[in-house]
């Protein structure tokens, strides 16, 4: 019985996918639009591309606009982009309460799919500004320091919530049998939704994982539905318009972060407010800041824990800050720039960095240090 509700289940998904547009069969590619003339000689009309001229001075003039399709499409390797339109299931996962562990997210999307889903992963390092726009609005930038990974980019069209683009790395999510890369791209897709760790949403809220590095985590247990950290991220690009409805919906839940990590959230609105928000002894803690790094900045006993690199990227990013007051797009992407791995001479990469635009709600993508290619990505 359980079965054959399981495989009813799985079909209506599918062909729902299909009516929505989000299906590997579809026959859509991903479109482009390059801003340089030389990048543009590179992107066929076979390819999709669509070229139109860069009418922002302050925006990259190598970058690429791309406009994400229900097929997962590798902009280059490591990186892919992909849209996923329509009902994932996050609400009713919410009314059952949520999930207190990654192993409970992916037992829920195994029961969606009837296809066995793992979620785990390893320390990551990050770094995170906000700051207002020369060109009107406010900008906010974020590295992703890891090993070299499989990045997606993930535009969201849920029925009800806020479009929004996500990135997750794919390493952190496995399938069993068949790997989760020779699963159909609308469950690949569906899957990554449950697993972001950054994005912003039309509303232009911006949202970061960062990890900090501490012997403990985060377990709240008062008897609220339950989130985890990127189900969390999830929530508030979904449902969040601001800073504050952002704080207002993580009281409603009992917060455990993924992996086992201690780490805080960095989150900044389209008005320009941008905080990070801790959890120390298992008490949320909410501090207004423009840079988050990898350490505690709660005022106590936890403050300045994390590691000593954190520390001299925060100190580059608010020393950037203080000196310029106002930044153009181009203006944070070196400022990301210089905080990335490649400055320390660590094994680590920076897989990606992204100047968020919360005035025109575009994000620009750079990947693995290149900071001479820029994808461009609407969320509206």
């Amino acid at each position: 019985m359980k079965r054959d509700f399981l495989i009813c289940l799985l079909l209506i998904l599918g062909a729902a996918g299909l009516l929505s547009g989000c299906g590997k069969d579809s026959g859509e590619q991903t479109g482009t639009e390059n801003y340089s003339e030389e990048s543009q000689e590179s992107w066929t009309e076979e390819e999709g591309a669509v070229r139109e001229e860069n009418g922002k001075e302050s925006r990259d003039k190598n970058a690429v606009r791309v406009t994400p399709t229900s097929e997962i499409t590798e902009l280059e390797t490591g990186l892919s982009a992909v849209r996923y339109e329509g009902e994932y299931g996050f609400d009713t996962f919410l009314e059952q309460g949520g999930a207190a562990s990654d192993a409970d997210v992916a037992a829920y999307i195994t029961s969606l799919l009837a296809q066995e889903i793992h979620m785990e992963g390893a320390p990551f390092g990050c770094s995170t500004l906000s700051v207002e726009n020369q060109d009107g609005g406010y900008l906010f930038g974020r590295n992703f320091d890891w090993n070299t990974c499989s990045g997606l980019i993930v535009s969201a069209r849920p029925q009800k919530g806020y479009a929004s683009v996500s990135t997750v790395n794919m390493d952190f999510v496995r399938a069993g049998e068949p790997h989760l890369s020779k699963l159909p791209d609308s469950v690949q897709a569906l899957v990554s939704l449950y697993a972001p760790l950054d994005g912003m949403n039309e509303k232009g809220l911006a949202v970061s994982v960062n990890m900090i590095q501490d012997s403990v985590s985060i377990n709240q247990d008062i008897g609220k539905p339950d989130l985890t950290t990127t189900t969390a991220i999830r929530l508030l690009l979904d449902k969040a318009a601001n800073v504050e409805e952002a704080l207002e919906l993580l009281r409603q839940y009992d917060f455990h972060s993924s992996m086992g990590m201690m780490v805080h959230l960095a989150v900044a609105d389209a008005d320009g407010r941008s905080v990070a928000m801790e959890y120390v002894d298992n008490e949320m803690i909410v501090i207004e800041t423009p840079v988050v790094t990898n350490f505690y900045l709660s005022d106590g006993e936890k403050q300045g824990i994390g590691t000593a690199q954190s520390h001299t990227r925060y100190e580059i990013l608010t020393q950037t800050l203080e000196e310029r007051g106002t930044m153009t797009e181009t203006e944070v992407r070196d400022a990301l720039d210089s905080v990335s791995k490649d400055n320390f001479g660590e094994f680590e990469s920076t897989e990606w960095s992204i100047v968020m635009n919360q005035e025109t709600k575009e994000l620009i993508y750079y990947h693995r240090e290149n900071y001479e290619t820029a994808y461009v990505i609407s969320v509206e």
